[in-house]
């Protein structure tokens, strides 16, 4: 008995289609296997797209202070809401903080930059990126951008938050323009002699000790910034491998910022100027910090008596990646408690 020619029609459409979804694939691989070799980190760089767009943002450019900054940004669901100021790590980025901003969105304005000399942000040549030229650079950008723009977002507080490095930067900049800093968060923060660990015992000895130049060097950087697995970056062959060459290409201007804020005459002037700030502020730490020990919290906290102090356990160095929605809860803690000073 002979298929119908309805059958065989049928199985002849159901080849074609098949034909056209195999050569279609093959188009695609092909589109991605070009656009990786173009751009190995493409897939990195398209999973930040996705968690900027994720948390609302959006991103910006302004001059300032000699220098070109990138920066995401988001504007608040309310008016006059606080603008919430952003300030990266050693080796960090703005893309440090969305998972941060996701949680804070539509509640505050955001915006969260590049520092000078840091990602997508302009470096030059021979130019000082320690600790006092960027809190200057950072109160410059304060006055530029996070209170240009509309109406309500000038006329608003400024909640300044820093992690890391970009804590001390922030410590010195709240200290020195209490006018324009509203209040004041210090995360995992450098700028004080804490109880010596190995990181900073390289740092002492004049070594990097993020310093990435093969595989098991990125891995051991990983490992000493993150304490949960579920929260490191996923950086996919041939990613690695460009993130590893871009490493080694940045190793001069790391070792450079690194001997100025980690063991010339500014490493300790952050601490220094936390007995200066007054305004409420919070200190927020992870119990297992690798890199900032936790005892910096209690040395910070005895300068700032008016802080609240906030101790986490179950992570690392990037709490502000690990535990977002508890650095989430604390921010928003010290923006809604009493007014400012």
């Amino acid at each position: 008995m002979r298929p119908s020619r309805r059958l065989l029609s049928h199985r002849l459409l159901s080849h074609r289609m098949l034909k056209t979804v195999a050569l279609l694939a093959a188009v695609f691989i092909c589109a991605m296997a070009v656009w990786l070799w173009r751009d190995p980190l493409a897939l990195v760089h398209a999973e930040f797209a996705r968690q900027r767009w994720s948390a609302g943002l959006s991103l910006g450019q302004a001059q300032v202070a000699g220098h070109r900054w990138v920066y995401a940004m988001r504007e608040a669901d309310i008016a006059d809401a606080p603008t919430v100021v952003m300030i990266h790590g050693f080796t960090g980025g703005k893309e440090n903080w969305y998972p941060l901003a996701a949680r804070l969105r539509g509640r505050y304005r955001l915006l969260i930059p590049d520092l000078p000399g840091w990602g997508d942000s302009e470096r030059i040549e021979g130019a000082d990126y320690g600790f006092v030229a960027q809190s200057g650079r950072v109160a410059a950008f304060i006055g530029q951008v996070a209170r240009a723009g509309s109406a309500t977002a000038g006329g608003s507080e400024v909640v300044l938050l820093g992690h890391s490095m970009g804590g001390g930067i922030v410590a010195l900049a709240a200290a020195d323009r209490p006018q324009d800093i509203a209040r004041v968060g210090l995360f995992d923060a450098a700028g004080v002699r804490f109880k010596d660990n190995r990181f900073g015992e390289e740092v002492l000895a004049g070594r990097n000790p993020f310093a990435v130049n093969d595989e098991a060097s990125l891995d051991r950087y990983l490992d000493t910034v993150f304490h949960l697995d579920s929260a490191k970056p996923w950086i996919p062959w041939p990613a690695s491998r460009a993130l590893i060459a871009w490493r080694k290409r940045q190793a001069s201007f790391e070792q450079g910022v690194l001997d100025r804020i980690g063991r010339g005459d500014e490493r300790f002037l952050p601490g220094e100027a936390a007995s200066r700030i007054d305004q409420p502020a919070l200190l927020l730490w992870c119990r297992q910090d690798q890199v900032i020990d936790p005892s910096a919290i209690d040395l910070y906290g005895a300068r700032m008596p008016q802080a609240l102090k906030v101790m986490l356990d179950g992570c690392g160095h990037m709490s502000i990646m690990e535990r977002p929605d508890d650095v989430a809860a604390s921010v928003r803690l010290l923006i809604d408690k009493g007014e400012p000073r």
